[in-house]
């Protein structure tokens, strides 16, 4: 007996296997730009970083004035105009001649002999005033306007330097960018020899170059410097565009917008450890050109100041907003945290309506729109943070606490709406309105 032959299998559905296609394109299509933007997020800050080091005059001035300050700074830039200034006073000689006419006079040889031995403490005496006077100027505030103006002029060669063209206050040559410390080594000029130390005024006008920056990475850089330079503001713009386009086509929207900002988190973190290890290896291997490896730290983290700051806001942003898209899905704990915010806010208004307040219809209409209401919030809310001028971690706080302090006030006026229309009517009663 044969055995009855099994009933052929019933055919796919018209339109099932094509919409199970389109979910794996879009779900791949959606890890793709995930992915991207991750990646993005990070050279996006350093983009806007280069724009405003390069671009921006007052960004840079404000980047580069609190060197002036910095005791490590000061000290290089003494050692520096010292050296320019190179004031020598010719002890031997001066003792010598002292001696010969002390001898003149009649006095023992063993006293010439003792004041021509001073002679190398009047060279030593002359460059303690030379080194005197070069500290109190660079420590006062003329040292400072001189920082600020020179660098302010010299904006423009910080492109110069990025790029390699041209020459000005601010030279590159190599892979080594110096700023001109003429005018301050002039000024050092005009307070010695109105302190009396005469041979100053044979101090010849210098080109001195005081070296800020040397890698012999720089010229291989360049070509990514110019490339960041070219995109520009657009890169975060599309960073962006491809993050939310990743999260509309997920499948799962709110994991996936929990993935995309705690992925973009983690690059940041990646870069900021990137920075400390750049740091690490410049300092180890700075050249002879360098002469204070404590001014070139304290140059290194003054001209990455902003751009720290960039990573720690996005670092953070990333956090709370993953952190308030988890809050606000499906979970066992997210569902536990607004259910006891909701009873908080009904026993604040149950409170509220035993003393005499009431919501009235403004509560029953928060009610039916709280969604659209909590949506333009974080809409507006978007969008100031996208239009401050270089948002850092308390902007990032001070936003989330006005956000907070606007779903409270529509938890409390969405709770009395529930409640009733302010005068004790319950929703649905006459007068009380209707919820569709």
């Amino acid at each position: 007996m044969s055995l009855p032959s099994e009933p052929p299998a019933e055919a796919p559905a018209p339109g099932r296997r094509p919409s199970r296609s389109r979910r794996v394109v879009a779900g791949t299509v959606s890890a793709v730009l995930i992915t991207l933007t991750c990646i993005l997020v990070p050279v996006s800050l350093l983009t806007v970083w280069v724009h405003d080091i390069v671009l921006d005059t007052d960004r840079y001035v404000s980047t580069v004035a609190p060197l002036a300050s910095d005791p490590d700074v000061q000290a290089a830039a003494v050692h520096r105009i010292t050296e320019a200034a190179d004031v020598r006073v010719d002890g031997a000689e001066v003792t010598s001649d002292l001696a010969k006419w002390l001898e003149s006079q009649g006095l023992p040889p063993r006293v010439g002999l003792a004041v021509r031995a001073l002679g190398p403490q009047l060279d030593s005496a002359a460059d303690a005033a030379v080194s005197k006077v070069a500290t109190r100027f660079v420590e006062g505030d003329r040292f400072e306007r001189i920082w600020t103006t020179a660098n302010r002029a010299a904006h423009s060669a910080v492109d110069r330097a990025l790029t390699g063209e041209g020459r000005g206050a601010l030279e590159v040559e190599g892979g080594t960018v110096s700023l001109n410390i003429g005018e301050a080594v002039e000024k050092v000029k005009e307070d010695l020899v109105k302190a009396g130390i005469s041979p100053a005024e044979k101090i010849p006008e210098v080109d001195k170059q005081m070296v800020l920056f040397q890698s012999d990475e720089l010229a291989k850089i360049r070509s990514l410097v110019h490339l960041l330079d070219v995109l520009g503001n657009w890169l975060p713009v599309l960073t962006v565009l491809l993050g939310v386009a990743g999260v509309l086509l997920a499948r799962r929207r709110r994991r996936a917008l929990v993935t995309t900002m705690l992925g973009a988190a983690a690059a940041c973190l990646v870069l900021a450890l990137g920075l400390v290890l750049a740091r690490r290896y410049y300092l180890d291997h700075l050249p002879e050109q360098v002469q204070s490896p404590a001014a070139a730290a304290a140059i290194f983290d003054t001209l990455v100041r902003f751009l720290r700051v960039s990573i720690r806001t996005a670092i953070v942003l990333g956090i709370v907003v993953a952190l308030g898209a988890y809050l606000s899905g499906a979970g066992r704990l997210p569902r536990g945290v607004r259910g006891r915010a909701e009873r908080a806010a009904d026993s604040a208004v149950g409170w509220g309506a035993g003393h005499g307040m009431h919501t009235g219809r403004v509560g029953i209409w928060v009610q039916d729109h709280r969604r659209w209401l909590t949506t333009g919030v974080l809409l507006v809310l978007a969008l100031v943070f996208a239009l401050w001028n270089h948002p850092t971690v308390l902007t990032v706080l001070l936003l989330v606490l006005i956000l907070l302090a606007v779903l409270a006030v529509l938890a409390l006026l969405a709770a009395g709406g529930r409640r009733g229309d302010g005068a004790g009517v319950p929703r649905g009663a006459p007068g009380g309105g209707t919820r569709e």
